[in-house]
C-alpha cells in the first residue's frame, strides 16, 4: 500500500503526514472514522472523501425466533464489532418481522401479532417484542449527528433535520433564508410537553413555552415558531 495521493500532487508535509497515518491505520486494519482527528487533518480527510472515514452503522439481520429471543451469538457480535471500531453503531432487527408488520398493514393487527410473539416464544413474563424501525432511524440520525425539530401550522406538521448542535437561526434557514437573516427570536417548547398535555394551547397555558435568542442551540424533539422581520431590514 502505497501513499495516498492524486496524480500530479505534490502532498504538503501535513497531507504526508495525515496519508502516512492513514496507511498505518489501515494496515492495521481499524476504521479511521472511530480515530481522533485534528481540525486540519479533518480538512484533508475531506478531500480524500475515504469510504472508511464514514459513520458505520452495522444491521444485524436475524430471524424473527432469534430477534425475539435475543440469540446469545447476538452479544459475541457486538462485543467483536466494538473491539473493531468503540463508536460503532449497532441495530438488530428481523427482516422477516418486519416484512410481516408491513403485509399486515393496520397498526391494531401489527400490536395484537407482537403481544402475541413473547408467548409465542415463551419469553420471561412481562417480555416485549417490538419493531425494530422506530430504533434503526434513531440510530441513523445519531450516527450522522442529525438533529430532528417540528413546525407546526393550522394545517400542516412538518419535520426538519439540521446538524446538532446548530443554533436558532441556522435552523430556521433550513425553511427559508429569511428565519436566519431577518431572525428576531424563536418561540419553543418540546414534543414530550405536547404530547403530555395534549394541546399548543394548553402547553401555553402551562408555561412551557419559551423564548429563545439567536445562540440557542436546537435540541431533539423542539417544536419552533421562528419570528422574523424580513419587512423591516436585515438585522445586524
Amino acid at each position: 500500500m502505497g501513499i495516498i495521493q492524486a496524480a500530479g500532487d505534490n502532498p504538503t508535509p501535513v497531507k504526508r503526514k495525515v496519508n502516512l497515518k492513514i496507511e498505518g491505520l489501515l494496515k492495521e486494519k481499524k476504521d479511521l472514522f472511530a480515530q481522533s482527528w485534528s481540525p486540519r487533518e479533518v480538512e484533508v480527510l475531506n478531500e480524500l472523501q475515504l469510504l472508511s472515514c464514514k459513520p458505520v452503522v452495522y444491521l444485524l439481520n436475524m430471524s424473527e425466533t432469534d430477534y425475539s429471543k435475543k440469540n446469545k451469538l447476538l452479544t459475541k457480535i457486538q462485543e467483536w464489532i466494538t473491539a473493531r471500531n468503540e463508536n460503532a453503531h449497532i441495530a438488530p432487527y428481523s427482516a422477516k418481522l418486519e416484512a410481516t408488520l408491513l403485509e399486515l398493514g393496520s397498526a391494531d393487527a401489527r400490536d395484537a401479532y407482537l403481544s402475541e410473539l413473547p408467548s409465542k416464544y415463551k419469553l420471561p413474563e412481562g417480555s416485549v417484542v417490538e419493531s425494530a424501525l422506530d430504533k434503526i432511524i434513531k440510530t441513523g440520525y445519531k450516527a450522522l449527528n442529525l438533529c430532528p425539530f417540528f413546525t407546526c401550522g393550522a394545517d400542516e406538521v412538518r419535520c426538519w433535520t439540521v446538524r446538532k448542535y446548530t443554533k436558532a437561526p441556522d435552523a430556521g434557514a433550513v425553511i427559508h433564508s429569511d428565519f436566519r437573516d431577518y431572525f428576531i427570536c424563536a418561540e419553543v417548547y418540546t414534543y414530550k410537553d405536547l404530547k403530555k398535555l395534549g394541546s399548543e394551547a394548553e402547553v401555553k397555558a402551562a408555561g412551557k413555552v419559551r423564548t429563545e435568542g439567536r445562540n440557542y442551540v436546537v435540541e431533539d424533539g423542539d417544536v419552533i415558531f421562528f419570528k422574523n422581520n424580513s419587512r423591516g431590514g436585515k438585522k445586524k
